[in-house]
């Protein structure tokens, strides 16, 4: 059997999580597992799928022009939009190589008939390339929803939050390539010390502004390289680095981290600790405890005792009382489409008002193990008010033990302070405020 090239193996994996209405990066690792391919076929298969995935709306109504009410087979469908992305949005691909990669594909996978289909189809959207700009009349939110290829009620749900141009400038940012970003581990080195020698390996990295602790990489697989191997740093999104921070930890605290897997905002916690004191890190998945205890044995952290609960029965655990709680609650992560595009196309309206009970019913039920005086920061990867001021606001309403902290500002970088909100307790970052993913911090105190 003939080696499969890369547009082959990207439409394997569109076809299974079309099929199997499974997550994009886990059949993508699956796939990617199985095969050997090069770093720049890696990466070929890797932006083919997200891609196709990110773009399925402004794709299918492209093809909407050219097959109609026609009933096409799912993989040949998946095939064209594969095809589309690649002649409308990569570059470094000729457009007539898209063409004849698909139908040699068409030939392989189908008969003559449907390889001279996808031939026509495609060759029809390259004589009228004016058929991108045919965006349908109508509401703001249909324009925007097809333009940038986001579910017109998130679209229409945004445009009520934020506005027209703020919505546009959301869908447009979740529509690009993240880019990397790690976390220096101070605890075994210094920012410049590390910076310096990855610039001494002739990759591309620059200080993050947004993250005192964070750098930017282009290019390379940065789990792969010894610096990683070593503990020296930690993957990990710039916004995702300001949680820690916001929580405000010292040397000697007991800190709770209730949702803690993967560990990445854990082990940022004991590294501002110094290693000292005491953090118990929950998941609700034993596999995940394993995350939690490997990252903190890479990184030479101590001080973190991984267990397994589901964070609404920690109370009856018998932990008593913490100085720091974090609960970076389950959302519908809309904050994150960029790295996990089915995200959009997967959630409906009634999975964000029940992930709002959920995420309310664990903030209620943690707030009863936080010490008098102590500081809980409740974080979410979500943009949506529902899911983040609205808990908060309800939460502070019901309980009057607890207050808002309004010297959130006084622990985050310079950089975002202004975003803060004006009760100085809250700071809802948009995925293009600094293209990075969206995210929301709150910090709450209890009253003495």
């Amino acid at each position: 059997m003939a080696k499969k090239g890369a547009r082959d193996i990207a439409l394997d994996v569109l076809n299974r999580v079309e099929e199997h209405k499974s997550y994009s990066n886990l059949e993508l690792r699956s796939v990617l597992d199985r095969t050997e391919l090069n770093a720049s076929d890696v990466g070929l298969v890797t932006e083919l799928v997200y891609g196709t995935i990110q773009r399925k709306l402004t794709l299918d109504h492209v093809l909407s022009h050219f097959v109609g009410g026609k009933k096409i087979q799912a993989w040949v469908r998946n095939l064209l939009r594969l095809s589309l992305y690649q002649i409308r949005f990569l570059d470094r691909i000729p457009e007539r190589a898209a063409v004849h990669e698909a139908v040699e594909i068409a030939k392989k996978r189908g008969h003559q008939g449907i390889a001279s289909m996808v031939n026509g189809v495609l060759r029809n959207v390259l004589r009228q390339p004016d058929v991108w700009d045919r965006i349908p009349e109508g509401n703001a939110a249909l324009r925007i929803s097809v333009a940038f290829s986001h579910p017109e009620w998130l679209v229409r749900q945004w445009i009520k939050e934020y506005g027209e141009e703020t919505t546009k400038a959301i869908c447009e940012a979740n529509n690009r390539t993240p880019h990397s970003s790690i976390r220096v581990n101070a605890l075994k080195v210094k920012k410049d010390e590390l910076l310096a020698q990855l610039a001494e390996e002739g990759g591309a990295v620059n200080e993050s502004a947004l993250s005192p602790d964070g750098l930017l990489i282009e290019g390379g697989h940065a789990a792969g390289t010894r610096w990683f191997k070593d503990g020296f740093f930690t993957i990990q999104d710039e916004s995702s680095m300001l949680v820690a921070p916001a929580l405000a930890p010292k040397p000697g605290m007991r800190v709770l981290d209730a949702c803690a897997a993967p560990g990445g905002k854990t082990t940022h916690i004991a590294e501002l600790m110094g290693n000292q004191g005491q953090i118990i890190a929950s998941d609700v998945h034993p596999h995940k405890r394993d995350l939690i205890a490997s990252a903190a044995k890479r990184l030479g952290i101590t001080i973190i005792e991984p267990i397994v609960s589901d964070a609404l029965d920690l109370p009856e655990k018998g932990l008593g009382t913490f100085d720091r709680i974090l609960l970076d609650a389950p959302c519908s992560g809309f904050g994150v489409i960029r790295r996990k595009p089915d995200l959009k196309w997967n959630k409906t309206p009634e999975d964000v008002r029940a992930i709002a009970q959920l995420q309310y019913e664990l903030l209620k039920s943690l707030s009863t193990m936080l010490a008098p005086g102590g500081v809980m920061v409740y974080s979410t990867c979500t943009i949506e008010p529902k899911e983040n001021q609205d808990i908060i606001r309800r939460f502070i309403a019901e309980h009057p033990e607890f207050m808002l902290d309004d010297t959130l500002r006084d622990d985050l970088p310079q950089a975002v302070r202004d975003k803060v909100d004006e009760t100085g307790a809250y700071i809802q970052i948009l995925p293009h405020d600094f293209d990075s993913d969206g995210f929301f911090i709150a910090r709450l105190k209890r009253k003495k």
